[in-house]
């Protein structure tokens, strides 16, 4: 199948009866039904054809008092299901009882806020998902062409402004990317809340080791259809290098032009930490947010303090409002110092342009990192099979020292009996006692590290023009693998974080033949790699010739 100029077999599957999905809602008859329900004006299932001539379906929520009044559009666009509604999330996630209403769904946004506030809100479902018509394709230059259709179609109609917002977490900031680049006429601003933005590095490959418990969870949330879906886990390993089908999904995050507010957490190591800052990044927009936080990811996209900054920011944008957005600091950070302690700054620029990248040396001898490098050869060896099998670096602060931004691991290894290896890699704070302090991980937990980080040795190989001192990108288009009693440096990228460290507490980087964060709730969303290739023992070199060390971004006061 080809997709733009790329040719690949993109793997498809037939879809599931959408009636049958479990864990949702009852599915509503196909029929357009119009409604007042609680002060909303709710049309459910209107038409809106694609160039093709596809048809996908909508649902409409207007104020019911205020219907015409020239409103903007907030959309909300995944594949997970208009229908899906509900004023609830799992109770570790930490949304309270009333930060959300019975109309929202899934990571979108509450019409029940939005409609009295001025605001029409528009839920989507997607091309081939639920009863919308064609096949489901997930992400890729059609899905961009389609939401594009969906907002032009949308600015047409008679009661709007004509000007069209975007705002959600997850598929619903991923697709904002995608669509943006291509300029539909009536999108005026972004609101993306934590999405990823390279599929093969923060998606599907970490490292270049497959993820094997999000993805499939996630495929099967595309299953439902009546007719084909793309079987993303099937392709992802089909694909395991990078090759037309990750091609097929790039986005070109350099076009986007529109005003964006852009939200992302230290906490989504594993899924949308480094896109979502990323994006940032590389998105031209003159006016551009960013905010980087310590917490739950929906707990806080719902948060009244949250919400109430999305409203400042499209209430500018989309209703033409003097508000205080234009008295945003560029950026904004929470730096932490556990999961339940941070302190919020504002910042010119990401990175921090005052940062001081010092390097801390891995002494195997020792199980210490140290700022000088050490002059003795040794080595740390483990069992990469063993889930007690790691070895453990430790660094004690003699002063306060804050750590923001990126990190890199450099380790000279070799693999005693196999010709590959897989580098699991955390970093984790340790208070004055030596007791581990918990840092917020994904949307659940407060037991996590300070940041993640994962390589194939074979996938070692830079993209000499994407590399960074501080951050390694890997092409991943190619293996190299080991040979008897090689040597190699790798070096492996840490997905950005800010922990301050108090005089007497101790950094310490732990590395693993396989995942170092295992427990999770049943059917939550947590990053897995089963698919290891690890054999004999890890050797980790250091000292000497062998320079392992870990660069870390030290940050003055202001």
């Amino acid at each position: 199948m080809a997709d733009g100029n790329q040719e690949f077999e993109l793997i498809m599957r037939d879809g599931v009866d959408p009636s049958t999905a479990p864990n949702k809602p009852p599915l509503p008859p196909r029929g357009y039904t119009k409604r007042e329900e609680d002060g909303l004006l709710i049309e459910r299932n209107v038409e809106v054809p694609m160039r093709d001539g596809i048809t996908i379906l909508v649902d409409i929520y207007r104020p019911a008092n205020a219907p015409d009044a020239d409103l903007p559009i907030l959309l909300g666009w995944s594949p997970y299901g208009k229908h899906g509604l509900s004023d609830t999330l799992w109770p570790p996630s930490g949304v309270q009882d009333g930060w959300m209403s019975r109309f929202t769904a899934f990571e979108a946004p509450d019409p029940a806020f939005w409609c009295p506030a001025g605001y029409a809100v528009v839920f989507a479902d997607p091309r081939g998902a639920w009863l919308s018509e064609g096949d489901l394709r997930h992400n890729g230059i059609g899905e961009g062409e389609d939401c594009y259709d969906c907002i032009e179609w949308l600015a047409q109609l008679p009661w709007t402004n004509g000007k069209v917002g975007m705002t959600g977490v997850s598929y619903l900031a991923a697709i904002q990317y995608l669509v943006a680049a291509l300029k539909p006429p009536h999108l005026a601003a972004l609101n993306p809340w934590e999405g990823f933005s390279d599929w093969y590095r923060e998606f599907a490959y970490h490292g270049g080791i497959r993820e094997t418990g999000f993805v499939p969870r996630g495929s099967d949330n595309l299953r439902f259809s009546l007719n084909r879906t793309e079987d993303t886990n099937a392709n992802v390993q089909a694909h395991p290098l990078y090759d037309a089908y990750w091609e097929s999904k790039e986005l070109d995050l350099e076009a986007i032009d529109i005003p964006a507010y852009v939200v992302a957490s230290w906490s989504d190591h594993g899924l949308h930490t480094r896109g979502t800052i990323e994006a940032f990044r590389r998105m031209a927009s003159e006016e551009k947010w960013l905010e980087i936080h310590g917490q739950k990811k929906w707990a806080h996209y719902y948060m009244p303090e949250s919400r109430a900054k999305q409203r400042i920011f499209f209430d500018h944008f989309l209703k033409g409002e003097d508000t205080a957005v234009t008295e945003w600091p560029r950026v904004q950070i929470e730096v932490r110092e556990s999961a339940q302690v941070r302190a919020t700054r504002t910042e010119d620029e990401w990175p921090l342009a005052r940062t001081d990248y010092r390097k801390l040396h891995l002494d195997a001898a020792k199980h210490a990192l140290s700022e000088t490098a050490p002059t003795t050869s040794s080595a740390a060896r483990y069992d990469p099979l063993d889930v007690l099998g790691e070895a453990v670096f430790d660094h004690r602060f003699e002063g306060d020292t804050e750590l923001t931004g990126y990190m890199k691991l450099k380790l000279w290894v070799e693999a005693e009996g196999a010709d590959d290896m897989d580098l699991f890699v955390a970093l984790q704070k340790l208070d004055a006692e030596g007791e581990p302090v918990g840092m917020t991980f994904y949307a659940f937990y407060e037991n996590g590290p300070v940041a993640l980080g994962w390589l194939r040795a074979s996938h070692r190989a830079l993209d000499a023009a994407r590399s960074t001192p501080e951050q390694p990108v890997h092409s991943h288009t190619e293996e190299q693998m080991l040979h008897p009693g090689e040597i190699v440096p790798v070096e492996i990228e840490l997905w950005p974080s800010s922990t301050l460290f108090r005089a007497g507490e101790t950094l310490r980087v732990v590395v693993k033949g396989m995942d170092i964060y295992r427990d999770a709730l049943p059917n939550l969303p947590f990053a897995r790699h089963e698919d290891l290739r690890n054999a004999g023992t890890h050797v980790i070199h250091t000292g000497g010739e062998h320079d392992s060390h870990l660069l870390v971004p030290a940050i003055p006061e202001k």
